[in-house]
């Protein structure tokens, strides 16, 4: 009874209970280093019909897999699971993807990515991805083009790690990590839910650059009941990043109830240079901010917003986002 009476009380509160999943959901295929159906995640993603619209799945046995992933467009929905002993958390995650492609490799942005997105209703549960390249060039974990959601996974890279650029997105209890324009893209609309931010060792460094180049573009990034600090084991001078600075001149992002550590600067937002600030059109706001990082609106760069009321998921993701696809309420 008192277990029962446990997961209830998860259950009405919104939050994913606290599960183990070490073996293929029925249905998936599994990929893993030895005795898997396949041994690397792209070849099981290439076994699967593009056209059957029933849906697909696949489980990644604990690894490293050093690959790069494309997940192509088609008709069903697919899902990626990987291994871990705490589904609701992505600090015990046993499934990693890496690669260390950057531009410097003559790549675009989305080129460079370990997983390339382009399916819809896409979802992706405790895995890590990481670009291991490291400073000096653009070099992308994650390229989401398309609808999508990433469920207590980690993202780790330095410059552009996450490339949010079409579709509505969803990264709930899951950990964002870099140093420069780290969540970027230029037309999605993604919602960041109890997710960590972490950021790297450097003298001056922004999470955010959002490239919504008109008022009618969608794209709008929230961070919701988040927390900002340093990555472990990186000494991170204070004030050293900033919340974002506008890729494009209507770049729209709002930190909201979230837990902002010393590593945020006074100012907050910055513009995208001394010589071009891209701020005459953005929307950068915040709402009931905490912590030492959460300075007075008064410190706040003069193009920066204290909103009177906190943005809603729906106006991010859409009046039916609880319908979509990829939506799973277990993680909100």
């Amino acid at each position: 009874m008192k277990s029962l009476i446990i997961v209830t009380t998860l259950a009405l509160a919104g939050l994913a209970a606290s599960e183990s999943r070490t073996s293929a959901p029925s249905g998936c295929i599994t990929v893993a280093k030895s005795g898997g159906s396949y041994s690397t995640i792209q070849a099981a993603v290439d076994s699967l019909s593009t056209s059957d619209s029933a849906d697909q799945c696949i489980f990644l046995s604990p690894g490293t897999y050093s690959e790069q992933v494309l997940i192509s467009t088609r008709a069903a929905r697919l899902t990626i699971y990987g291994s871990t002993p705490d589904t609701s958390s992505h600090a015990s995650n046993s499934a990693t993807i890496t690669s260390k492609r950057s531009q410097k490799d003559g790549l675009s942005n989305d080129e460079t990515a370990t997983l390339r997105v382009k399916a819809a209703d896409f979802r992706l549960y405790n895995v890590d991805v990481e670009n291991a390249y490291g400073e000096g060039s653009q070099a992308v974990a994650l390229s989401a083009d398309a609808d999508s959601g990433y469920y207590g996974c980690q993202f780790r890279g330095f410059q552009d790690t996450v490339l949010s650029n079409k579709g509505s997105q969803l990264f709930a209890r899951s950990l964002v990590q870099g140093a420069t324009d780290f969540v970027f893209g230029m037309e999605a609309a993604a919602w960041f839910e109890k997710t960590d931010v972490r950021v790297l060792k450097t003298s001056l460094g922004y999470i955010t650059a959002n490239g919504r180049d008109s008022s009618s573009n969608p794209s709008y990034y929230v961070f919701n009941n988040c927390d900002v600090s340093a990555a472990s084991g990186s000494s991170v001078p204070g004030g050293a990043y900033y919340l974002g600075r506008p890729w494009r001149e209507y770049a729209r992002v709002v930190f909201q109830n979230t837990a902002l550590s010393s590593v945020v600067n006074a100012a907050g937002w910055h513009a995208w240079s001394d010589s071009d600030p891209r701020t005459s059109g953005v929307l950068f706001g915040e709402y009931k901010n905490s912590g030492d990082g959460a300075a007075a609106a008064s410190a706040r760069a003069e193009f920066a917003s204290a909103l009177e009321k906190p943005v809603g998921i729906a106006e991010v993701l859409g009046s039916g986002y609880r319908s979509a696809g990829y939506y799973d309420a277990e993680y909100m």
